[in-house]
């Protein structure tokens, strides 16, 4: 009889965290237990931010489609920017909040961060950029969706426009089961790829994790300084010149994974000198703390109906090169456009962009 309770109460507690992030906004939330998550990588570890830990409660939330296609068309750089800002701190407060729930409810329970925090005892610290737990473990082994060859969690209706959160806890609740590998939208384009400057995703070798017996695959991910020095601003001109990303800065993209560093650190000081638009974040590994999100190609891209996905990528290829103006403003024109405006600017200013 007890243990029928037992059982009883474990089910309304497991519907009951999912209807919590429900009811705050989530669009899908998924359940992964110590055993579904067991022989994956370290950051599907969720002892290693509470001993204990036998359950985490993953979700997603949605980004603002519009905004994203007029970003990607070098329309608007604010109002994505602005969205992704908020819809990460409205993950990190629902994984707040239901912690908190979880825990007037006699469970421990801690909220892990959305985005920007690394583990510190990694084989390289906080430079290696290994989270303290992994969502996108998390939400693939659960089913929130799948992995597309980005790497990037996608999903219908949103694709990868998604952002993730998480809770782990000691309450012990009934996980829920990844999605079938053949409703998995991705059928491999590779536009993810074509779209991304930096070469971040390796287009010759895939990468595979295994969770709780089940394999998930994707492109092998190549530096994590690569998507640094793009994603981050430091500069964003594609190699053929005839497009870049929304940073301004033109500065050489490196064939190797190992001339990443010396890139970004000869990059730093014109980044600093450059004017910001004031809509990005803080960052405590970007310089002086506050970063500008002026790519992410791969997760925008990614959508599950083929025209918009294809109409996405001529976006990005068309749309021109970005230059920044006298007043700090940026600017979508054509390259060669880009490259008179270069030659115009003083040698001291020329420095900040190339």
């Amino acid at each position: 009889m007890r243990a029928h309770m037992d059982e009883i109460k474990k089910e309304r507690l497991s519907r009951s965290v999912e209807a919590f992030v429900q009811n705050a906004g989530g669009i899908a939330t998924g359940i992964a237990t110590v055993e579904t998550l067991a022989g994956g990588p370290p950051s599907a570890d969720l002892s290693y931010v509470l001993p204990g830990a036998r359950s985490a409660v993953v979700f997603a939330l949605p980004l603002d489609q519009e905004a994203i296609e007029r970003y990607l068309a070098k329309k608007d750089f604010k109002s994505s920017n602005i969205d992704n800002r908020r819809v990460n701190s409205m993950a990190s407060g629902i994984a707040l909040e239901l912690a908190v729930y979880l825990r007037m409810k006699g469970h421990a329970a801690v909220p892990v961060s959305s985005n920007f925090f690394y583990r510190e005892d990694a084989p390289l610290g906080r430079l290696e950029e290994q989270p303290d737990i992994s969502h996108r473990y998390l939400a693939v082994r659960s089913g929130i969706g799948h992995f597309g060859l980005s790497g990037n969690v996608i999903r219908k209706p949103e694709g990868a426009a998604i952002i993730l959160g998480s809770t782990v806890t000691t309450a012990d609740l009934i996980p829920t089961d990844p999605l079938p590998a053949e409703d998995n939208y991705c059928d491999r384009c590779k536009l993810c790829q074509a779209s991304c400057a930096s070469g971040f995703m390796s287009d010759e070798e895939d990468a595979t994790v295994t969770l709780g017996g089940v394999n998930f695959t994707y492109a092998k991910r190549r530096a994590h300084e690569r998507c640094d020095y793009v994603c981050g601003g430091f500069t964003g001109l594609h190699r053929s010149g005839r497009w870049s990303t929304w940073s301004p800065a033109r500065f050489p993209i490196p064939d190797n994974d190992e001339d990443f560093g010396p890139a970004l650190m000869a990059a730093a000081g014109p980044y600093i000198a450059r004017p910001k638009s004031g809509v990005g974040f803080f960052h405590a590994m970007m310089p002086r703390d506050r970063g500008e999100f002026t790519c992410g190609h791969c997760q925008y891209i990614c959508h599950p109906d083929v025209p918009v996905r294809k109409r996405r990528y001529r976006m990005i290829v068309k749309s021109g090169v970005v230059i920044q103006r006298e007043d700090g403003a940026l600017d979508a024109v054509s390259p060669d456009q880009a490259k008179a405006h270069i030659a115009s600017l003083s040698p001291e200013l020329r420095a900040l962009y190339e």
